[in-house]
């Protein structure tokens, strides 16, 4: 899952610190404020992922005229890539001396808005695996917190990490002396999610969050990557988790989604499956009426068009692969945190299955050598016999030819 989120670019990164020395320095000369004004919960829970190093960094300033968004979750905090206790951007920006990412926040407080930071994310050496424990590991996150006077912070706990129990522990023991030592610190936790909620090592880490005695202001799942098929799928599995949060934590359905949460992914996903302006939509609506703590997705460097608007069939980092305007899916967090977007054009319809000619793929359809499917917008042909194997997730030597899009 989120193989893009892994995609790091040192020359990106070096013209981003040379580009943010100058926004920083013509801010302070301006006299504009770096302070952090706390903005309310709901809006550090609709705030989308955003790399500020890396896949074509959008203006933040130009996203908040355009859709009213005010939160931006600045990803990702990682280990550094040689081993070490203290926290870098990617792998390669010490945070101590960075003010390249300071300068884009100072930008975006100088508008009204905030950031919260998330720390882990797929791939990269996370602080959790080389850190020596909780405190250590809660001391590197201080740092971070301290430097840029966050109020928010994601843990986004995935692959290969979550594998790792020791990690999780320093990581969910971490979270919890970060939450204790700055009041009224707003905590979400980000997993991966799966048809019946999240995964073995999903459940493992709500169990150690349990027996250290942590509840964050939200568990959230990121329902796409594991052959889900638009926002009933994505609904379906959120009931399925909010079931997990109950039996884990003892919590009533009510508790329960009021600390659960959704990370969606814009546009076509890693492994093909395809989000519509629609299953955003969907998705809100369910959010919302269920009183969901979060909702957020990854992510504004991809919320953009392509061209071709499909991408040719492939998963960018820095667009979406559905036909949309600039910055269409950033909206849906704004109605998410309460507040109207404003008005633009509609956006036209997202590839999807329905203009497709062959019957739409079914899991529980055998399909045997030279059999057509549509799924995702695209038609696929069995190279061989297969039952319940999504079409495009294992890439070209897969049981599925893309025969490209209908």
């Amino acid at each position: 899952m989120k193989r893009l989120r892994a995609l790091l670019c040192g020359a990106a990164t070096a013209a981003l610190a040379t580009a943010g020395l100058g926004a920083f320095a013509a801010q302070q000369a301006s006299g504009a404020s770096t302070d952090a004004t706390a903005l309310s919960n709901r809006w550090y829970a609709a705030a989308p992922y955003l790399m500020p190093h890396d896949n074509n960094p959008p203006d933040a300033g130009a996203i908040m005229d355009a859709t009213g968004l005010k939160a931006f979750q600045l990803a990702f905090v990682l280990a550094p890539n040689g081993g070490g206790c203290s926290p870098t951007w990617d792998g390669t920006s010490p945070v101590s001396s960075d003010t390249a990412v300071a300068s884009v926040i100072s930008a975006i407080r100088a508008k009204g808005g905030d950031v919260s930071v998330s720390i882990g994310g797929y791939g990269g050496t996370k602080l959790g695996q080389t850190c020596s424990d909780a405190a250590s590991t809660a001391a590197a996150y201080q740092q971070v917190i301290t430097k840029y006077q966050l109020k928010a912070i994601d843990f986004d706990l995935e692959e290969p990490e979550y594998e790792n129990a020791t990690a999780i522990a320093h990581e969910i023991g971490a979270a919890k002396i970060l939450q204790q030592n700055n009041p009224g610190l707003y905590v979400s936790v980000t997993t991966a999610g799966t048809a019946d909620g999240t995964g073995w090592f999903g459940k493992q880490m709500l169990n150690e969050a349990k027996s250290q005695g942590f509840t964050p202001n939200n568990f959230s799942i990121m329902p796409f990557d594991g052959g889900f098929n638009g926002s009933a799928a994505q609904t379906s599995a959120l009931t399925n988790f909010n079931s997990i949060l109950q039996s884990t934590f003892g919590w009533d359905a009510a508790t329960a989604y009021a600390h659960e949460g959704f990370s969606g992914m814009n546009g076509r996903s890693d492994t093909g499956e395809y989000f519509s302006q629609a299953d955003f939509q969907t998705v809100l609506d369910y959010a919302t009426s269920h009183h969901m703590d979060r909702f957020t997705f990854w992510s504004l460097n991809r919320d953009r068009q392509c061209t071709p608007p499909d991408n040719n069939g492939q998963t960018s980092g820095t667009c979406s692969s559905v036909a949309q305007s600039d910055w269409d899916f950033a909206k849906y967090s704004v109605k998410f945190a309460g507040v109207t977007p404003p008005t633009t054009t509609p956006p036209t319809t997202p590839p999807s299955g329905g203009s497709c000619t062959a019957a739409a793929w079914s899991s529980s359809a055998v399909y045997t050598a030279g059999n057509t499917v549509s799924y995702g917008g695209h038609t696929w042909k069995a190279k061989w016999w297969t039952q319940n194997e999504t079409p495009g997730t294992t890439g070209e030597w897969g049981v599925w030819q893309d025969l490209g899009a209908c």
